[in-house]
């Protein structure tokens, strides 16, 4: 039986931030480069590596967006050239963490739509 949800919930303070963050991980490209920092990704050539089909200019985009908001962590070491790092911080950290029952829904989902036939429309369910 599904849950219920108490009718104001959509209108409280933690409806926006929910959407917030969905919109945020949904971005083409962001659970991907989250998931090359997860991978051990530290440098924007690494990224781009590891990351196939995302341009140069939408990899540096997503990086300062994921800096931004608190879940990439940018350093810059002095040398020379300078290095540029791009690691998660601890609420990226915590972001991942957090997905970790997403992404195994996923999976199990993908599992059972390959051995589920599907509409005749083409549509999943």
């Amino acid at each position: 039986m599904p849950r219920q949800l108490e009718r104001s919930s959509i209108h409280d303070e933690t409806c926006p931030r929910f959407q917030e963050t969905l919109e945020t991980v949904g971005r083409r490209w962001t659970g991907s480069i989250l998931m090359a920092a997860t991978q051990g990704a530290r440098r924007f050539g690494e990224y781009r590596a590891v990351i196939h089909g995302i341009s140069d200019r939408l990899l540096s985009q997503r990086l300062k967006e994921l800096e931004a908001e608190g879940l990439i962590e940018r350093t810059v070491v002095p040398t020379t050239p300078v290095q540029i790092t791009y690691t998660l911080s601890p609420a990226g950290e915590a972001l991942l963490e957090a997905l970790q029952p997403l992404v195994r829904w996923s999976t199990r989902r993908a599992a059972q739509n390959a051995r589920t036939p599907h509409h005749a429309s083409g549509t999943r369910t």
